[in-house]
């Protein structure tokens, strides 16, 4: 976890909503100079924070609306801090709640360098990632309907079928494989929103093949920073030389720890060499813990590919 302690004259703490945004202002000495409830406009953000344009600090919880804030104040050189919404339990845990404590507490953490700092993605990329994972939400629903159609063809006790249904080639003759008619009709409507989120995927990915802006392994200075934002590792809680479990399963980012753990399956395909390491794994470990550490493996190999700019080397991913 990471703290904003850099000093300022002023500290600004807003509670931003969509269309509303609560604001305060406090000086160095913790008093307030600005409390109020405002439409969420740069127009009227800037006017509010004028008088202490000199030196002043910008926090705000990590929510959807974030982005043109954090825009305005790059453009208007403006420090902004965004703060992490799963650390800041002192905004959720208060007996009373509203808008204008939230916005005090916010300011509050800012003043004492308590706020804890999620990362202000980059404005250029920010399209790009969106774009990424409104794709693999369109591959999940598309995956729902395959799964739905194998699920229903062994509810009704049907022949398998001979070829994978995820390729269009062989989706020929999938609905008449089912000889009543009501579920038919239900496999119909299933094959062609199927057809119909190959066409927008296929779209989609040869645009951001074109066009996608990639962010650099620089980000993270160290290979721990990296697993664990893709919740590759589990964080220990201890106390007075007690072990108490683990935490943060929910910190870090979910599209990676997928793709990780996808990709620890996929490893193992055709590759003897890594069945036999999970074995081993398995034997001390248990299956689901082996695997967990297999993912953990490639996400710690992927990190210095990229910081190194080196292909993966396998002799080298099981010597190590």
């Amino acid at each position: 976890m990471r703290f904003y302690t850099q000093q300022h004259r002023y500290y600004c703490g807003i509670d931003l909503h969509a269309r509303t945004m609560y604001l305060c202002v406090l000086n160095q000495e913790g008093e307030i100079v600005l409390h109020r409830n405002m439409p969420s406009t740069s127009e009227s953000f800037l006017k509010a924070v004028a008088p202490y344009r000199d030196d002043v600090a910008v926090a705000v919880e990590c929510i959807f609306t974030w982005y043109w804030l954090a825009d305005v104040c790059a453009k208007e050189n403006i420090s902004f801090v965004l703060g992490h919404a799963l650390y800041m339990k002192a905004i959720h845990g208060g007996k009373a709640k509203n808008d204008k404590i939230d916005a005090h507490k916010i300011a509050v953490l800012l003043r004492g360098g308590m706020i804890p700092m999620a990362y202000v993605y980059p404005a250029g990329m920010r399209s790009t990632r969106d774009l990424l994972r409104r794709r693999m939400h369109l591959m999940h629903k598309r995956s729902e309907l395959l799964v739905h159609i194998q699920n229903t063809n062994s509810q009704y006790c049907l022949p398998q079928f001979q070829k994978k249904i995820a390729y269009k080639k062989n989706r020929e003759g999938v609905a008449e494989h089912f000889p009543d008619l009501s579920v038919r009709k239900s496999m119909e409507m299933d094959l062609a929103l199927i057809d119909h989120y190959d066409k927008l995927l296929t779209d989609v990915e040869l645009y951001i093949t074109k066009t996608a802006k990639i962010h650099d392994i620089e980000r993270f200075s160290t290979v721990q920073d990296f697993v664990s934002y893709c919740r590759l590792v589990k964080c220990s809680k201890e106390s007075a030389g007690k072990h108490y479990g683990f935490s943060g399963a929910k910190i870090g980012n979910v599209h990676l720890k997928w793709a990780f753990s996808e990709a620890s399956v996929l490893f193992l395909r055709q590759n003897p060499e890594a069945k036999r390491y999970l074995d081993k794994l398995t034997s001390k470990h248990g299956k689901a813990k082996a695997l967990s550490i297999l993912a953990q493996r490639l996400g710690r190999a992927v990190y210095y590919m990229l910081k190194r700019d080196k292909a993966f080397d396998m002799k080298k991913f099981f010597s190590s």
